[in-house]
Parts: structure tokens; C-alpha cells; sequence
């Protein structure tokens, strides 16, 4: 943390991102059965990212310093990374490598926290779970590697000093929480409303720096590193639903009236 001369500290901020194929986009499992087909599925930021992107920028607003995106994917990862720069971001880090389409959640965080070794920073903001696979898992597993803070479903936060006070979710209430930085907090609804891309930010995204790595430049031996702890062993889509008929009414016996002639049309039970 750096003095930035209005008695506050700058805050140098790392934001854990995933890409993920959009919620509206029509899923189908691969041939493999261990798999969704990705063909002309559209991809987009994890919606719990965009967040911790938005959060990032309303602390960089009132401490100052930096905001660093941090992702493990693809090539095609680049592409998030830089929707988050034109949101306002200040440079992207993405990890590219063919076993980072091996690894579990796990694998994945031992490849980000890795990274963070060698990056420096005061706090790290992830999205509570990404949306494709629901782990719930990266990001207590980057602070417990890095061994700092972690405080899970933030709706609010607030920089003390050197310390952050976060208002989490609990089942029938809100619990707060301070920590010493550096922590890692994950995102939760009502956290903030993320802004739109504006088309100044998108011609600034193109001037701003992404770094491209792979996991022996962040100090992993490929050939020693465990991707996973976990085996998919079959995909399969939910069960259909079947059709719901609601019986409407103001009065019991319209109601039963209803009921009954209508399992009589459907069905041989009357």
C-alpha cells in the first residue's frame, strides 16, 4: 500500500476472472459424454466477475492504485479479459497453457495463487462461483494457498487503514467481518451494479497491456503438476419437466369442480 497523499492508501487490486459460456446460450453435451459442445457457443465474463470487476474500480476510485485481471484459460480467454479493461481495468494477465483445460477447481487455483506469488497486491476480488460448473471453490482455495484472509458473499466493504470491515451474507442475516490486508473476498448479489461497456473504454482497452503466460513462467512444472483431483465421468442434461396444470379459483368446491374434470380429460383415473 502506497500513501496517495490524501491521507488514504492506494490499493493495489487483483480480480480473479473466468470465462464462461452465456446463461442464455443453448448447452449440449460433446460427443465425449465429459463435455459441452462449444460450437457456436457464445462466451462471456462469469456474471459473479463482473462484480468484483465493478467493486475493483469503485475502490480504485476512492484509494487510487491499480486494477489487474488475473485469468487461466485460452487463447480466446483474451477476449473477456479485455471487456474487463474496457470496463476499466488497468492491464490483464492471462495464463494460457493445454493443461488448464485439464485441471479441476483446485488445479486452477493452484495455478492462479502461483501467479500471485510473483504479483504484487493488497487485495483480491473473485466472483462467489462461476456459473458453468458451480464449485463454490477457487477462490477460498487461493487464499488458503497464499495463506491471507478470506471472507466469502460480500455485499458491502468498507477500507479502514489496513484493514477491511465486509458485510457478508449468513442465512437470516448479515455478518460483518474485518480483516488485516491482504484478503481475498468473494462477490455476492446487491455487492454493486456492474457498469456498461462504453465505446471510449473499448478504444482505451486496445492500448492497455495483457500479458500472456504459461505455467512454467509462473514457476510450474508441467509434468509434475496433478491438473486434477477430480474425474468427470459422464455429462448429462436435467430431466425434462413435465407439464404443470394450476387449478384456479376463488371458492374450494370450484376448485375441486375444476380438478376433477380436468384429470378426467387427461387422464383414465375418472
Amino acid at each position: 500500500m502506497e500513501n496517495n497523499g490524501k491521507g488514504l492508501k492506494k490499493v493495489d487490486i487483483i480480480v480473479l476472472l473466468k470465462q464462461v459460456p452465456d446463461t442464455q446460450s443453448n448447452i449440449k453435451i460433446a460427443d465425449s459424454k465429459i463435455a459441452i459442445n462449444t460450437d457456436n457457443v457464445k462466451w462471456i465474463i462469469n456474471p459473479f466477475d463482473e462484480f468484483a470487476i465493478e467493486e475493483a474500480l469503485r475502490i480504485r476510485k476512492d484509494y487510487g492504485g491499480s486494477v489487474t485481471v488475473l485469468a487461466a484459460g485460452s487463447k480466446k480467454t483474451a477476449e473477456a479479459i479485455r471487456t474487463a479493461l474496457a470496463m476499466g481495468a488497468d492491464k490483464g494477465i492471462l495464463i494460457d497453457d493445454d493443461i488448464i483445460q485439464k485441471c479441476d477447481g483446485l488445479g486452477i487455483a493452484q495455478i492462479l495463487a502461483k501467479a500471485l506469488e510473483k504479483i504484487p497486491f493488497d487485495l483480491i476480488i473473485a466472483g462467489q462461483r462461476a456459473v458453468d460448473d458451480d464449485n463454490f471453490l477457487v477462490g477460498a482455495a487461493v487464499a488458503d494457498l497464499l495463506n491471507i484472509p478470506y471472507v466469502s458473499f460480500v455485499v458491502q466493504q468498507e477500507i479502514i487503514g489496513k484493514t477491511i470491515r465486509c458485510h457478508r451474507t449468513i442465512e437470516g442475516g448479515t455478518a460483518v467481518i474485518d480483516a488485516k490486508l491482504p484478503v481475498l473476498f468473494t462477490t455476492q448479489k446487491g455487492l454493486n451494479e456492474p457498469r456498461f461497456v462504453s465505446l471510449p473504454g473499448i478504444m482505451k482497452a486496445k492500448k492497455k497491456p495483457i500479458k500472456i503466460k504459461t505455467v512454467a513462467d509462473v514457476g510450474i512444472d508441467a509434468e509434475k503438476f496433478r491438473v486434477s483431483s477430480t474425474k468427470i465421468i459422464e455429462l448429462k442434461l436435467p430431466r425434462k419437466r413435465k407439464k404443470v396444470i394450476i387449478i384456479e379459483g376463488d371458492l374450494a368446491h370450484e376448485k375441486a369442480d375444476k380438478l376433477l374434470k380436468t384429470l378426467s380429460e387427461i387422464s383414465s383415473i375418472i
